[in-house]
């Protein structure tokens, strides 16, 4: 492990331990002998969700099927299943060091360059954040569930603010769509006075942005890329609002367009991460169900936990076991998957 990655660790638990702490001051009546009595009532509700977030890991398969078929149409979507679930398993145990594992799995297995995985990689994250923005605004405009919350306002400013998001991203991967490589090269001049040759790494990632985009090869794919994503998300929305019902209490049983809200809370408390522990994300789901669903905190933080274990870690045991019947050791992948960034970004230099 790298200085750099013990310092980046250091800031991050230093940051979770300040927000545990602000958590729990505000619980200064939290009963720890209810907090460890309370769990699901109903676990088959929790199976259901297991098996939701593993169905939406194969929609991913083959999602990503559909961006290799320009350059690899006889990849099935089965073969790409398990280096799916292992790129997660990765995620999952070593934070974002594990997080390129997945296209640098693909890439080897299909004979393909690690830096055009990597752009169909940057190119999925548009269609996630893309559909889930369109589920959540949905439901804050459209659906009677998030209206009935407190600080509904709120969300309904935070739901415009990412429908400028989306709209701003998908301005600038047209843009990039037509003018590429006239963009990367003004970046590459413009920076490259900046220290740790900034402008060179911002370049790489405009071209391996633009190699991504080059395989949605028309709107029949683009058509399918955008249903699948909505139905994955939609997968993980009834996932989380199994885990929510497995408790058996009516303050739980919370709509599935209140569900997004969670969701939303949950994806930016993820940015706060440790390998392995997690941490903000758990941190953000309690703090929500607690004060925006008026949930008691010990049952917040059980539910805020099984969430995390539910739609996080489920992948782990399956994700270990591919991984150990493929004989593959995930930090040496993710130390490779480090050391073909390097050599990409070299030959994208040359």
């Amino acid at each position: 492990m790298t200085n750099k990655r013990y310092v980046v660790y250091a800031v991050v638990f230093l940051a979770l331990a300040v927000l545990v702490y602000l958590q729990f001051r505000t619980w200064q009546n939290f009963d720890w002998a209810r907090f460890r009595e309370t769990r699901p009532q109903k676990w088959i509700h929790v199976l259901h969700g297991i098996a939701l977030i593993y169905l939406a890991y194969a929609v991913r398969a083959i999602r990503w099927k559909i961006f290799l078929r320009p350059v690899r149409p006889q990849a099935s979507s089965v073969s790409l299943v398990a280096p799916t679930i292992i790129g997660f398993t990765g995620l999952a145990l070593l934070g974002r060091p594990g997080e390129l594992i997945r296209p640098y799995l693909i890439a080897r297995r299909q004979n393909l360059s690690f830096s055009s995985q990597l752009g169909v990689w940057a190119v999925e994250r548009i269609f996630d954040f893309g559909a889930f923005t369109v589920l959540l605004v949905s439901a804050i405009l459209v659906s009677a569930g998030p209206r009935s919350l407190p600080f509904y306002h709120r969300f309904r400013e935070g739901g415009f603010l990412l429908v400028a998001l989306v709209t701003a991203v998908s301005l600038g991967a047209v843009a990039v769509h037509w003018k590429g490589t006239a963009i990367a090269d003004w970046v590459e001049r413009r920076f490259s006075h900046l220290a740790a040759n900034l402008g060179h790494k911002i370049a790489t990632r405009i071209r391996e942005f633009r190699s991504g985009l080059n395989t949605i090869h028309n709107p029949l794919s683009l058509l399918a890329l955008i249903v699948l994503s909505l139905v994955m998300w939609f997968m993980i929305i009834m996932a989380y609002q199994e885990v929510a019902h497995s408790y058996g209490v009516a303050i739980l049983n919370i709509r599935r367009s209140q569900v997004l809200v969670l969701m939303g809370a949950s994806m930016i408390g993820s940015m706060v991460q440790l390998p392995g522990i997690g941490g903000g994300s758990q941190l953000a789901t309690i703090a929500t169900l607690h004060r925006i669903f008026d949930v008691p905190p010990e049952l917040a933080a059980s539910c805020g936990i099984m969430l995390w274990l539910v739609t996080f870690v489920a992948v782990v045991p399956v994700g270990l076991l591919l991984s150990h019947h493929e004989r593959l050791s995930l930090r040496k992948l993710s130390e490779e998957t480090a050391q073909a960034e390097e050599v990409a970004a070299v030959e994208e230099a040359i």
